[in-house]
């Protein structure tokens, strides 16, 4: 009896949340912020004293004045974006320039939109999943601003009920990928986009249903590996503290993957798929199970593959996931980041990869993780919609708590001066207008201060791997060379320039 009591408290909760959840989006009502999502504020010495990492890896507080943070995406600045769903607009924190482990400013990017959420960028758009819809603005990674209108292209989506949030990625394939969860914990969907993931062009158009049976599938993403999709998936609620498992699936076009008649491996569920008709019968026996397991009710949601060759060799190629943590449960689980890893068999074993969100007392909660970015050097930003915050994981570093300029690679004095030659930056020139190359660097993303990162080999070498969106043109070494002289000759000036026999 006190254990059907606690689950009926915790129903009347998760039904009084939900009321004044809407409430808070009707015009002209407020709605305190605490009421929306509670509060655990934190600071460097909650990071310090709370969280941990996996050896190879350092933590600290990034920003923490980012109420509702949720996805993130980081531009060729490195300032990083983040959407407040809640507070219907996404936000720029500034690269951290003076290396102090903080963010060096905050500003609202774009606001009045419909609980924005998923957001990449790409080119010089930067994409954004509304609840109800998908735009794109032109965005301007010199100065971290907008430059452009803001322009829906995919609208008429639906978000009543619950899973209202819309995550989108640019897949291997150059389309926008769409997730859409269930509009319910149970039920059989009358618009067969919900619990769905969807894909559609970058400049728009009607969306595809891509797979299907997703329940609701917050975060996915490619293996570089691979080049396969893989998406977490949120199990249904009020069947027990153990059951459901949450999942991993890897998704393939047109595959089913059991909602709402199944749970897990083809177990059927006890109100759609028990006593079936032999029609859902045979969905069931067709559906695709799960590729990895998580704990019930730990709510995985953002999933991102590492690439930086800067990672510690064990986690290259391995990807993080965000458990949010449980609400329909006796005693709470989750609240961490795991790491997965595939061996060469393809089996996937897991990892705690950032933990203390969850008290030691399984009832105190400091944070809840949701997603990630990962920038060029390896950092990797974790939002928090509950504490508000984003923090940054370093690699290289033993243990957590330690600030970052502590261990900061040492700073590399500027490349010397290196003769160029005037016949290949000739040749380079032709190359840079041939592709047009200034469409991009001349003004959004203009190229300065070379000189004091590259030499003319490193930079040539660059070419090879350039960071995206910049797409890779596959020069042969004399071009990759004769562009890098160009470029380097520009900064040089004209009167400057050596002549190598």
């Amino acid at each position: 009896m006190n254990k059907l009591l606690k689950y009926a408290l915790i129903f009347i909760a998760f039904v009084i949340l939900g009321v004044v959840s809407l409430v808070a989006f009707i015009p002209g009502v407020n709605v305190p912020w605490q009421q929306l999502t509670g509060t655990a504020d934190t600071d460097d010495e909650t990071v310090k004293r709370q969280l941990s990492a996996a050896d190879g890896f350092g933590v600290t507080l990034f920003a923490d004045d980012v109420p509702n943070a949720r996805w993130l995406a980081i531009t060729r600045n490195g300032d990083v974006l983040v959407s407040q769903p809640k507070r219907g607009q996404v936000s720029l924190l500034q690269a951290d320039a003076d290396q102090d482990g903080r963010t060096d400013g905050q500003r609202v990017l774009i606001d009045g939109l419909r609980r924005p959420h998923g957001l990449f960028l790409h080119e010089d758009w930067l994409y954004i999943a509304e609840s109800d819809a998908v735009g794109r603005v032109p965005f301007d990674h010199s100065d971290g601003r907008l430059a452009g209108r803001y322009q829906r292209i995919v609208e008429g989506l639906d978000d009543s009920g619950n899973h209202w949030t819309k995550t989108i990625g640019l897949g291997p394939d150059g389309r926008v990928y769409l997730s859409s969860g269930s509009s319910c914990n149970v039920c059989e969907e009358e618009n067969p986009r919900r619990a769905t993931i969807m894909r559609f062009d970058l400049t728009g158009g009607e969306p595809e249903i891509f797979a299907s049976g997703l329940r609701n599938s917050v975060g996915f993403d490619w293996s570089p590996v691979s080049g396969e999709l893989y998406a977490t998936d949120n199990g249904r609620d009020w069947l027990g503290d153990d059951f459901p498992p949450d999942e991993l699936n890897r998704v393939q076009q047109g595959a089913f993957y059991g909602w709402p008649y199944a749970n897990g491996n083809r177990v059927p569920d006890p109100d759609f798929g028990a006593n079936a008709d032999a029609e859902i019968q045979q969905k069931i026996a067709e559906s695709v199970p799960p590729v990895h397991g998580f704990p019930a009710h730990n709510a995985p949601l953002g999933i991102h593959f590492l690439e930086s060759p800067t990672q510690p060799a064990q986690y290259r190629d391995a990807a993080l996931v965000a458990l949010h943590g449980s609400w329909n449960r006796s005693e709470k689980d989750g609240y961490k980041v795991v790491s997965l890893h595939w061996n060469d068999s393809g089996d996937i074993s897991q990892r705690d990869f950032l933990w203390g969100f969850l008290g030691d007392d399984r009832e105190t909660v400091y944070g809840r993780p949701v997603a990630f970015a990962e920038d060029g050097n390896g950092n990797i930003y974790v939002s928090d919609d509950y504490a508000g915050a984003v923090y940054r994981v370093t690699p290289g570093r033993k243990g957590s708590g330690a600030t970052v300029a502590a261990n900061r690679p040492p700073i590399q004095a500027p490349p010397k001066p290196q003769p160029i030659d005037s016949g290949a930056a000739q040749r380079g020139e032709e190359l840079y207008q041939r592709f047009d190359c200034a469409r991009c660097h001349a003004e959004q993303a203009p190229l300065r201060n070379l000189t004091k990162k590259y030499t003319v080999q490193t930079l040539a070498d660059y070419f090879d791997s350039p960071t995206p969106p910049m797409p890779k043109y596959d020069f042969s070494a004399t071009q990759k060379r004769a562009l890098a002289h160009y470029l380097i000759s520009r900064e040089h000036g004209i009167d400057n320039i050596n002549p190598l026999n």
